[in-house]
């Protein structure tokens, strides 16, 4: 339904030089891999004989053997209704070949030799095998292979295979070195629209190979827009010189989505699910490989092999790893490195701002988050040109929402990072304007909040120019997004340090200024702020002097409205699939029902406040989601949202 496909790497217990030992446990393993719903298995490098049978791959028995091994791997992907992926050594128009062959419901659809072949102290694959790069032919009859039970048809041979399954997904498949090798033939694949790559393998174990492999799969997934699953021959393996670890891992787009855990493993099944979407967005998102396409067109273009299925490819999803907080990486090292990396990058925005004008700085601090960090910012950037902190100003500007505790942490943080702290109350000021205007003060709408928005964005302009400075902005992404920000208001400012920070990643960055001590004068009321509910505080405190106005209760929780965001933007999913992701990720934390409430309150605010959007300030770009209508996002602000709300709505 949503494009969802599972696959796993099945890494049988081997038994070298023995086919009929090998089948038994690779069928267990296929079987096992096909009743938890995966339709591609991949079995490791010369898996039916085993990799390390040396010269006994000159035996005509091992070889003669490997055939019949063949014939029934062909079987069981009629049986088990899968795509199976095997290797193994084929003699083709008198050349030995290391081989990956690729049947699929009960027919024999292609074989790919390997074409990089290691021949070192411990690996020497050049003494047994021809190259792909040696085939005469491209393709071969079955009965020619030695195939004689099974019919007759042609079968193409050779590195440029492309298996199109059902028009549902695409995949190639390389061996071993190749993946390794400086140009890997999966880039072409890839170009060709190959969406996983197949590496089958067997990999001498080093001590630093796990943490290569890692690296280098994650990088190729990166590069190639695709998902690799890496099947590697387990610790079963001839250890007369090197030890197998049977490392196997699934990537997608620069990430590892799953690997086996031991560092020594033999018997087991990789299982993971991968979202086609995502893979299809990035490529037609990204024009370099569209670009490259074109470039490298003339270079062996792949053949594309059509294998017919009439059933059901689709993954129920139920291993996809779904983030709650898609903006923030879970490994806390990993996520602390980000969040310096982030403050690094806004100081970075800011000081050539800063360098080309030579102002002063002015910050409205409310004692949230958004402003907390963006007075960090400043601070920080004063502090990288030398120049004294005080040329920062900090500028609290009270009125009838705001409380004690949040012009208190204001008050104190100001003062703990050394800057010019300032007071303006815009209580005598807002209802003067009331009276001109003719507004009730007890009315408490639209016109109440956003006056006090537009007298405090008036006041910092203002006192910007007095003291020949520029105003710092504090809206974030998830504000952005929601048109959570008042036109003309806190909307503006001359350079905005956060607007390309999601809210639920924002205040991580806090938490890692403190965890890192950037400012440890200060880090006693950044935690307090880091606890304050957050609220635009417009409307006046209850009677126990508390803040009244929590914007998740009117907007929605920042987590779904940051999960929604990403979603939307990085892939263009439509909602239903939205709520199914939300859902899995959401898990027993919120209902279908509410998700799909606050969904639709995202879709009208997102179409409604484009016009905020259209005319914002400069601001410092941080990922690979923005809203700047001079990059990121370009979106008619009269565009309807009906098509989106009416599936909503069906859901």
């Amino acid at each position: 339904m949503f494009n969802f496909l599972r696959f796993s790497a099945a890494i049988p217990s081997v038994s070298v030089a023995d086919v009929n030992e090998n089948l038994i446990s690779i069928e267990a393993k296929i079987k096992e891999a096909t009743d938890n719903g995966s339709k591609l298995v991949a079995l490791p490098e010369l898996a039916l004989t085993g990799y390390t049978c040396q010269d006994l791959f000159f035996q005509s028995t091992l070889l003669d053997k490997s055939i019949e091994g063949l014939c029934k791997i062909i079987e069981l992907s009629s049986k088990y209704k899968a795509v199976i992926v095997v290797g193994l050594p084929l003699r083709i128009d008198g050349e030995l070949y290391n081989c990956a062959a690729v049947a699929a419901f009960g027919i024999l659809c292609g074989i790919s030799p390997k074409t990089f072949l290691p021949n070192n102290s411990s690996l020497m694959e050049k003494r047994w095998f021809s190259s792909s790069e040696d085939l005469k032919v491209f393709e071969i009859s079955i009965k020619d292979l030695g195939i004689k039970n099974l019919g007759d048809y042609i079968v193409p041979i050779g590195r440029d295979l492309v298996f199109n399954v059902a028009n549902y997904f695409k995949f190639a498949v390389e061996i071993g070195d190749d993946s390794f090798s400086v140009l890997p033939p999966s880039t072409f694949l890839a170009l060709d629209g190959a969406e996983v790559i197949v590496n089958l393998s067997a990999e001498g174990e080093t001590v630093t190979g796990r943490e290569y492999r890692r690296s280098l799969f994650k990088t190729l997934s990166k590069r190639n827009f695709s998902a690799f699953l890496m099947s590697s021959a387990g610790s079963n393996e001839s250890t007369s010189d090197v030890v197998f670890a049977g490392h196997s891992i699934i990537a997608k787009s620069g990430k590892i989505l799953t690997e086996n855990n031991a560092f020594i493993d033999n018997d087991y099944v990789l299982s993971a699910d991968i979202d086609l979407d995502t893979i299809r967005q990035d490529r037609l998102n990204n024009k370099t490989f569209k670009d490259a396409r074109q470039i490298y067109s003339d270079y062996e273009p792949a053949r594309i092999v059509n294998i017919d299925f009439d059933g059901d490819l689709s993954s129920d999803g139920e291993l996809l790893n779904v983030s709650k907080t898609p903006f923030i990486p879970m490994d806390e090292a990993t996520r602390n490195n980000r969040v310096l990396n982030i403050f690094n990058m806004q100081v970075a925005g800011l000081r050539r701002r800063v360098q080309v004008t030579g102002n002063k700085l002015v910050v409205g601090v409310s004692g949230g988050l958004d402003s907390t960090l963006a007075l960090l910012v400043a601070a920080k950037t004063m502090q990288s040109l030398g120049r004294p902190l005080t040329d920062v100003y900090g500028i609290t500007m009270p009125c009838f929402g705001t409380s004690d505790r949040t012009y208190n942490n204001s008050k104190r943080l100001i003062n703990s990072l050394g800057l010019t702290f300032k007071c303006i109350d815009i209580k005598d000021s807002c209802i003067k304007h009331f009276e001109d205007i003719g507004h009730d003060i007890n009315v408490f709408d639209v016109t109440y909040e956003n006056s006090q928005a537009r007298e405090r964005t008036q006041v910092l302009m203002d006192f910007a120019g007095e003291i020949g400075g520029f105003v710092v902005g504090t809206g974030d992404l998830s504000e952005l997004a929601l048109g959570w920000c008042t036109y003309n208001g806190d909307h503006m400012s001359m350079y905005g340090v956060n607007s390309d920070i999601p809210k639920t990643l924002l205040k991580h960055v806090i938490e890692g200024i403190v965890k890192n001590n950037i400012f440890p004068e200060s880090n006693e009321v950044l935690l307090d702020i880091i606890d304050t509910p957050i609220s635009p505080e417009l409307l006046p405190p209850d009677k126990a002097g508390e803040i009244a106005q929590v914007t998740e209760d009117i907007v929605g929780p920042y987590i779904l409205n940051d999960f929604f965001l990403y979603h939307i933007l990085r892939y263009g999913f439509e909602p239903k699939k939205i709520l199914f992701l939300a859902e899995k990720a959401f898990e027993g934390e919120f209902s279908k029902e509410i998700i799909k409430n606050w969904l639709k309150v995202f879709y009208r605010r997102f179409f409604t406040q484009q016009f905020k959007r259209d005319c914002l300030p400069d601001g410092v770009k941080i990922g690979s989601i923005g809203l700047s209508p001079r990059s990121d996002w370009h979106m008619p602000s009269d565009a309807s949202a009906k098509l989106w709300l009416n599936e909503i709505e069906e859901l």
